[in-house]
């Protein structure tokens, strides 16, 4: 479970992971995953989001472009360790919200059909727990699991699982299912928890990654794994975001308080780290911070560099998770929302709505390998800000892998605002 490149002095972006933003960023203006599984309140002054014209277009070019990359390209079916996360969830988000969006069981049949190929290539681990571990050049040489993986996945999974199980039409063919997928998360969780993978900080808490894995030359854990509780490194805030938006859904689904403690204690450690600019005007905040002793060397220095990342994809997920966390009244406020719109609209667009580019979060100079992406917009945002959802209006594309689930989760959005059952 080793973290990749954390000592190098440069960011750290896996091929994976740089893939995926890259075609987010080239895709879209700024659209990822919803930050909850709720149709959260949203701006209540607006009347009409998308015209219904448009909105079935959308609907049309989605459709037709998720089919497609779902047979071209089934990742269900190769994937493991941190690319499920990063390749299999946008698919399985899409369903979801597919579904959300039209009410269209095959889009569910689709989550199912997925959701069992990656489970049939789930390995059973030392200690019990199925994983889906790898070997890989970020290793030291033995199998892996990465907690980020599996909460990517396991989201829209178990926020499907809940639609099923109060829908007779769906739970007639899938309801068994949907209590083993249920069944299966809170597995995962407590194989994270009783690894130890859970810190708790002066502030909040953090998940980690630990310095083990399985042997395979034995098949069981290697030395690291008898000091796991001192020997780790944070993950950092967009990957702890992801895992806090599983937890959130999880409590959603199971109502069991262990999830939303967590997922709280994240959000309270990822708002102290965010400092206001401008006269307060406005937030920025790093793409690491180390929270305790495991991230630090032995020299002292800090195991992973800190600072603004010049790739602004990396803010919008933390966006989603800051807004789960405010649907669901936890640490963040109404007025940190509007800070977070004023630093979105005022201080990082361009203002121009067609063709809207975004700075970087802190005004820096962008960084060649990302020079489209130095700052995007924080879709999350949309449900409370007319101007930021008139901008992804006027820029989405719907036909693209960013939008393989944006497109779906606002019209949904849409749908339940205008108290409509469908375009």
């Amino acid at each position: 479970m080793r973290h990749c490149n954390h000592e190098s002095g440069a960011p750290d972006v896996p091929i994976q992971r740089r893939r995926f933003l890259e075609k987010l960023a080239a895709a879209t203006a700024g659209a990822l995953l919803p930050g909850s599984g709720s149709f959260g309140v949203a701006d209540e002054s607006a009347s009409v989001w998308i015209d219904p014209a448009t909105a079935r277009d959308w609907l049309a070019r989605w459709e037709k472009f998720i089919l497609a990359d779902a047979v071209k390209n089934r990742y269900c079916d190769t994937e493991m360790a941190e690319e499920l996360g990063w390749l299999v969830s946008p698919l399985l988000n899409g369903f979801y919200y597919g579904y959300m969006a039209t009410h269209d069981p095959k889009w569910i049949g689709m989550l199912v059909d997925w959701t069992d190929a990656c489970i049939r290539r789930a390995v059973k681990e030392p200690d019990g727990y199925l994983g889906w571990p790898k070997v890989s050049d970020q290793t030291e040489g033995f199998n892996y699991d990465s907690m980020l993986g599996e909460a990517m996945i396991l989201r829209p999974i178990v926020l499907a699982a809940s639609e099923i199980l109060k829908t007779p039409v769906l739970a007639s063919q899938w309801g068994d299912k949907a209590k083993s997928y249920i069944n299966l998360a809170q597995r995962t969780f407590e194989k994270w928890d009783t690894r130890d993978a859970w810190h708790d900080c002066q502030m909040g808490g953090i998940w980690v990654v630990q310095y083990f894995g399985i042997d395979p030359k034995t098949g069981g854990w290697t030395d690291g794994f008898a000091r796991r509780k001192t020997e780790a490194f944070s993950h950092p805030d967009n990957k702890e975001n992801e895992i806090a938006l599983w937890l959130i859904a999880m409590y959603d689904v199971t109502g069991k308080p262990i999830y939303r403690e967590r997922a709280e204690k994240w959000w309270q450690l990822q708002k102290s780290r965010m400092k206001t600019r401008e006269e307060g005007k406005y937030y920025a905040w790093d793409y690491w911070d180390p929270a305790g002793p495991w991230d630090y060397k032995p020299d002292g220095s800090t195991k992973h560099w800190v600072g603004v990342h010049p790739n602004g994809g990396y803010y919008w997920i933390d966006l989603h998770g800051i807004v789960a966390a405010y649907q669901h009244g936890l640490v963040f406020t109404r007025a940190d929302i509007d800070r977070l719109i004023a630093t979105n609209r005022d201080f990082m667009w361009n203002h121009q709505v067609k063709g809207a580019k975004f700075q970087r979060i802190d005004g820096g100079p962008p960084d060649a390998r990302w020079k489209d992406s130095p700052g995007v917009l924080w879709d999350a945002l949309i449900p409370y800000d007319q101007t930021l959802r008139r901008v992804f209006v006027a820029n989405h594309r719907p036909d693209t892998w960013g939008g393989l689930s944006a497109t779906p989760w606002f019209l949904a959005l849409a749908n339940a605002q205008l108290g409509k059952p469908g375009f």
